[in-house]
């Protein structure tokens, strides 16, 4: 049996066409998209093939759109991988949600469901304009913490995704994050750079949303994973009674995704990221040289998981 480390990505990997190839040559691709399609009323694979891209990036369509493209990657190498064995799987933000439904710990309708609510309210939680992120590359976590703490008179602003050493995410009020920027650079950042988003995600400004999204969570049949999950908010394997509440935290506490990489880097020697592009290879290489990460970001890319996989 080979054993495999799973990994989902998050919102920045999608984009028009994803999948294109793969469909071609694996229908379960296409039924997959009808599936969700079907979930949510609208149809998700014209979407995802035809945009426009300013449709798709919005939040409450860009996150059924990239579960159900991971899931649909899964479905295909787990179909021709029988032996597949998963030791370990984490997700990066939204991918924790994909992670579970591979790991059959939720229903895929109702995750799809449940994702496009998660950004409904994510994007309802502060007006636009109001909040942003932006990436701080060349400092520590210590510094980061140092320089949110600085700008906080500006405004609230705080760090948002730990993604890899030197790689850091921070998340707040548009003046938070406007005061940060100049501050990082004189603590020597390489570069700090708003990201184009539409609002400050996985900040404390994001509990405005935590009510509502409780009840969500609350209305889901959650199962035991059918293999270890590790929560982004403290890189503990999910249980049963855990996940609701890790969730619904996971909404306004930072993804620490290196923290993620570490605790599941010992159980196997080869690792997949399900779903279109190669965000999450490319951080992985920064957190653990030793970690080769393999993406599924078109047909080729597929094919060669498979056969790593088949041995």
């Amino acid at each position: 049996m080979t054993d495999v480390i799973a990994y989902f990505p998050g919102q920045g990997a999608q984009h028009v066409g994803m999948l294109a190839d793969i469909a071609n040559d694996y229908p379960i691709v296409q039924q997959t998209f009808a599936e969700a399609s079907d979930a949510i009323g609208f149809d998700l694979w014209q979407l995802v093939q035809d945009g426009p891209a300013e449709t798709l990036n919005i939040t409450y369509n860009t996150q059924p759109a990239l579960l159900t493209a991971s899931v649909a990657v899964w479905r295909v190498v787990q179909a021709q991988c029988p032996a597949l064995n998963v030791t370990a799987a984490a997700g990066h933000s939204l991918g924790e949600y994909s992670a579970l439904v591979a790991a059959k710990a939720i229903d895929f309708a109702d995750a799809v469901r449940l994702v496009k609510r998660r950004g409904e309210l994510m994007e309802a939680a502060v007006p636009a304009g109001q909040g942003g992120m932006a990436a701080i590359l060349g400092l520590d976590d210590e510094q980061i913490v140092a320089v949110c703490q600085a700008a906080s008179a500006a405004g609230v602003v705080e760090p948002a995704n730990f993604n890899a050493p030197g790689q850091i995410v921070i998340a707040g009020d548009m003046a938070g994050i406007e005061a940060a920027l100049p501050i990082a650079k004189e603590q020597g950042a390489k570069r700090a750079l708003p990201l184009a988003v539409s609002g400050p995600f996985h900040s404390s400004l994001m509990k405005a949303a935590a009510a509502e999204f409780e009840v969500a969570l609350q209305a889901i049949q959650w199962r035991a994973a059918a293999f270890p999950v590790f929560h982004n908010v403290d890189n503990q394997p999910a249980t049963l009674e855990t996940i609701p509440a890790k969730l619904l935290a996971q909404l306004y506490s930072p993804v620490n995704w290196t923290g993620a990489v570490q605790a599941t880097r010992a159980s196997a020697e080869l690792a997949v990221e399900f779903g279109p592009g190669k965000v999450l290879a490319g951080l992985n290489k920064r957190i653990d040289k030793t970690l080769d990460t393999h993406s599924t970001n078109d047909l080729a890319a597929v094919q060669r998981v498979i056969q790593l996989i088949q041995g």
